[in-house]
C-alpha cells in the first residue's frame, strides 16, 4: 500500500476480471461475501472446526478428521483460526486439545519443522454483527428476496485484516484492542466517514460517545498498525468542507494512516430514506475538482496521492481515470479505487501476451454482459481485441433492474436483469465477469443458478476473470 494486503485478500484481488467497474459499499460486500455467509445459521461453539485435512499431510498423520474442533494450543485457548495460526507461528513443539466429532476429547503431542503445514482447512469465521444505524447501509436498499447474507452487517476487525473489510471501531472492545496489537492484524480498515463527530453521530446513527473513536484510532496508530480510511461520500451530508476537514484530519496521521477512500453513496429503489439524495454526474464533477489541489499538495507533501477517489466518481462525472501512478500501489483497490486503471493495464497485457500467440486466438463471436457504468471502457478495450486478432465479441451493457436506483456495476447484476437483455445477445456464447457470481457457489444475487442462465438464454454462459478470458479466447473448446 504501501500495506500488504493479507494473501487472501492479495488472492481476491489477482482472481478479480475487473470489468465490472466499480460501486461504493456494495462492491466490498460482493467481494467479501463468502466470509460472512456461515454467519446465518452457525452457532458459536468451543474452539475452531476442522473442515478439510488435506491427504498425507500432518494433520492426516495426527488422525485428525473434518468436524473436529482444536479447543486449546499449549493450554492457550483457541476462538478461531487467527488464534491457531498465530499460537502455532513458529513452534515445533506442540500440545493440542482437540474435541473430536463424536464428543471424545483427545490431548496431542507432536514436534514438527517450524514450517511443516499442518494441512488443515478451517470454519469460515462468524463475524461479529454491527451495533450501528447508518443512514446508508447496504442493507436498507437489499430487496426482500436478496439472499439472506446480504442483510449481515459485519463490524468485525478479523474480517478487516484478512478481506479488506471496513469497521467503525465504534463498538470495538478492550479485548478486540488487545488482540489486534498482540497478533497483528494489520493494516486495519476503518470506515471514519467524517471526523466532525456530530456528523459522523448522524451517519451512523448512534450518540456523540460512541461515534467518537479518536483514542481508539491513537491506540491502533500508537501500537504501530497501519490504518487505511474510509469515506462514504453522501451528498449534503459529508461533502464540502466537513470532508476537506476530514481529509486534512486524517492526512495529518500520515503515514500512520496511510490512505483514505472517497467513494460515493449508492443508492437503490429500495433506500427510501428521505436524508439521503443521489449522486449527480454534476456532484462526481464537484468532488473531482474540489479534491485535485488537495491531492497535489498531498504529492507534492507525501510523494502519494494520499486522498483517493472512487472510480465510480470519474465515471459519472464523465471525467478521465487518472494515470497508473497517481494510485501508486492501489492501497485500496477492493474499495473500487483505481480497479479501472488496473484493468487497463491487465487488458494491454493480456494483448501482449495473446500477440505473442496470435494464430492460436480463436475468432469467436459471443456477447459480454457487463454493469452499465463500465460497459463504455470496457467496449474500447474489446474493439482493440477484436480489430487485432479477428474476434468478434460485443459488450453490452445490463441495466440493474433488481436493485434499481443508481446501481450500475456488474458486481450487482442478476440472473434477471441479464435475460432480461436477452435481445442483445449476439454470437455463439455469453461472457460474464466471475463477481457476478457468489465467490464458493455458481449462482447470482436473485438465486439464478448459472445453469437455469445458460438454459434461459440458449446458450453457453462463461464466468471469466482475465486468466480464464485469455484460457478462453486461446482454448474455446
Amino acid at each position: 500500500m504501501a500495506a500488504q494486503q493479507s494473501p487472501e485478500a492479495s488472492a481476491i484481488v489477482t482472481d478479480s476480471l475487473r470489468f465490472g467497474g466499480v460501486n461504493s459499499v456494495f462492491i466490498r460486500l460482493i467481494m467479501y461475501e463468502f466470509a460472512v455467509t456461515p454467519a446465518v445459521t452457525n452457532i458459536r461453539r468451543r474452539g475452531v472446526e476442522i473442515s478439510e485435512v488435506a491427504p498425507k499431510s500432518l494433520g492426516a498423520e495426527m488422525e485428525i478428521q473434518p468436524g473436529d474442533r482444536i479447543i486449546k494450543v499449549n493450554g492457550r485457548t483457541v476462538r478461531d483460526y487467527l488464534d491457531f495460526r498465530f499460537q502455532t507461528a513458529g513452534e515445533t513443539e506442540l500440545v493440542l486439545d482437540v474435541r473430536k466429532k463424536d464428543g471424545e476429547d483427545w490431548q496431542i503431542e507432536l514436534e514438527r519443522r517450524e514450517d511443516e503445514e499442518f494441512g488443515f482447512t478451517f470454519e469460515a469465521i462468524v463475524p461479529r454483527q454491527c451495533a450501528n444505524e447508518c443512514i446508508f447501509c447496504f442493507c436498507n436498499g437489499n430487496p426482500a428476496d436478496a439472499r439472506p447474507s446480504l442483510f449481515i452487517k459485519d463490524e468485525d476487525v478479523r474480517l478487516s485484516f484478512l478481506y479488506g473489510n471496513y469497521t467503525t471501531l465504534t463498538s470495538l472492545t478492550d479485548d478486540e484492542m488487545k488482540r489486534i496489537v498482540e497478533q497483528r492484524l494489520s493494516p486495519q480498515y476503518v470506515s471514519v466517514h467524517a471526523t466532525d463527530i456530530d456528523v459522523r453521530a448522524y451517519m451512523l446513527g448512534i450518540d456523540r460517545t460512541r461515534a467518537d473513536i479518536s483514542e481508539k484510532l491513537k491506540a491502533l496508530l500508537d501500537a504501530g498498525i497501519e490504518v487505511h480510511a474510509q469515506v462514504v461520500l453522501c451528498p449534503r451530508i459529508n461533502d464540502g468542507n466537513v470532508l476537506t476537514q476530514t481529509i486534512d484530519d486524517l492526512s495529518a496521521e500520515y503515514p500512520r494512516i496511510t490512505s483514505v477512500a472517497i467513494v460515493p453513496l449508492g443508492l437503490t429503489r429500495y433506500n427510501n430514506d428521505s436524508r439521503l439524495h443521489p449522486v449527480t454526474a454534476e456532484f462526481c464533477r464537484t468532488v473531482i475538482d474540489q479534491l485535485k489541489p488537495i491531492q497535489e499538495k498531498f504529492y507534492s507533501r507525501f510523494g502519494a496521492n494520499f486522498a483517493l477517489l472512487g472510480d465510480e466518481i470519474y465515471l459519472k462525472a464523465g471525467r478521465p481515470i487518472p494515470s497508473r501512478s497517481h494510485y501508486g500501489s492501489y492501497p485500496q483497490i477492493e474499495d473500487g479505487i483505481g480497479m479501472v486503471r488496473s484493468f487497463q493495464e491487465e487488458f494491454a497485457r493480456l494483448l501482449r501476451r495473446l500477440s505473442r500467440n496470435t494464430s492460436r486466438v480463436k475468432r469467436t463471436s459471443g456477447t459480454i454482459f457487463t454493469g452499465t457504468l463500465f460497459a463504455p471502457s470496457l467496449d474500447g478495450a474489446v474493439k482493440r481485441l477484436n480489430s487485432r486478432f479477428g474476434t468478434n465479441l460485443f459488450v453490452s451493457p445490463v441495466t440493474n433492474q433488481y436493485f434499481g436506483g443508481d446501481v450500475s456495476v456488474a458486481g450487482l447484476v442478476t440472473g434477471r436483469d441479464i435475460k432480461a437483455a436477452a435481445d442483445q445477445l449476439r454470437g455463439d456464447f455469453v461472457l460474464i465477469p466471475r463477481q457476478m457470481l457468489k465467490s464458493d457457489e455458481a449462482i447470482m444475487l436473485d438465486g439464478t443458478t448459472l445453469v437455469e442462465l445458460t438454459s434461459d438464454l440458449g446458450v453457453p454462459v462463461y464466468p471469466v476473470n482475465m486468466n480464464e478470458l485469455e484460457h478462453f479466447l486461446l482454448n474455446t473448446n
